[in-house]
């Protein structure tokens, strides 16, 4: 394993992970490797399978409908009688 010294820190930046180390039952070293894991940089490998789970979850239209398309046919279902009132609830307008 690697080692790395990190000269000219803030003491009150090591004071915070002083104490962070001690809330987690660690030393300041495991605490400030968890640190490290956690702040790791992505790999673009990562990024790209993270885009693609998010791309997943993403509802998509049929190349024929657009988004206008959409939500005239959810008013017209409805008759254009109902309103939400932003609570999950649906009120007679008018």
């Amino acid at each position: 394993m690697g080692q790395v010294l990190i000269r000219n820190l803030d003491e009150a930046l090591l004071d915070d992970y002083r104490a962070a180390a001690k809330r987690a039952g660690r030393s300041l070293e495991a605490e400030l490797r968890a640190a490290l894991a956690r702040a790791r940089p992505s790999r673009g490998e990562d990024r790209r399978t993270l885009l693609s789970q998010v791309a997943g979850l993403i509802p998509t239209l049929p190349d024929s409908q657009t988004s206008t398309d959409a939500i005239r046919r959810d008013r017209d279902t409805n008759g254009g009688d109902w309103l939400g009132d932003n609570h999950g609830r649906r009120v007679r307008r008018g």
